[in-house]
């Protein structure tokens, strides 16, 4: 199991379905076709488990959650096609958590790098476009002398709707 168990959060956070869930797996479709990748039945199961999660799922939480539907892999077939996906830029790894979180914008060639929010209390991940801190850093590091390779900003923190909710119950 990943240490952030998806279990915890499923009450937490309603899962992606129905028409929502089916759009974003057509868009993941569509850009593997765009690519010239091939959008396989195990790749589209793995990224459907991630994609109906709001927060970040872990390999063998995809795992267990395929075995529940009958589909018996081996670790190695997940982490290929969490590979592919990754390589196609439809879903993001949250390095803090060894988790993965389906991408929910795609215009991040127009809009800029996005940074990752994740929430500590309901495990929710957004994006933010947020170009500019990777310029700041690349900036800073590039008058140290230093040559960055930064691929992605995570911030930990609480959501909007954990927050309303704290200030609601009173339990900052």
């Amino acid at each position: 199991m990943s240490k952030l168990s998806n279990k915890s959060l499923a009450a937490a956070r309603p899962a992606v379905s129905g028409p929502r869930l089916n759009d974003v797996i057509e868009r993941a479709r569509t850009i593997f076709a765009d690519r010239n990748l091939r959008f396989t039945d195990l790749r589209q199961q793995v990224f459907t488990e991630i994609a109906s999660t709001n927060g970040a799922i872990g390999a063998y939480d995809i795992l267990e959650r395929l075995s529940v539907k009958g589909t018996r892999l081996a670790p190695i077939s997940v982490y290929r096609s969490i590979d592919a996906l990754l390589d196609a830029g439809v879903i993001h790894r949250l390095e803090s958590k060894n988790a993965y979180f389906a991408c929910r914008r795609h215009e991040h060639q127009s809009k800029g790098r996005p940074i990752f929010l994740s929430c500590e209390r309901c495990g929710s991940v957004s994006e933010v476009a947020a170009q500019g801190v990777f310029d700041l850093i690349n900036a800073i590091a590039r008058e140290s002398g230093f040559e960055p390779k930064v691929k992605f900003v995570e911030v930990s923190g609480v959501c909007p709707q954990c927050a309303k909710r704290a200030d609601r119950d009173g339990t900052k």
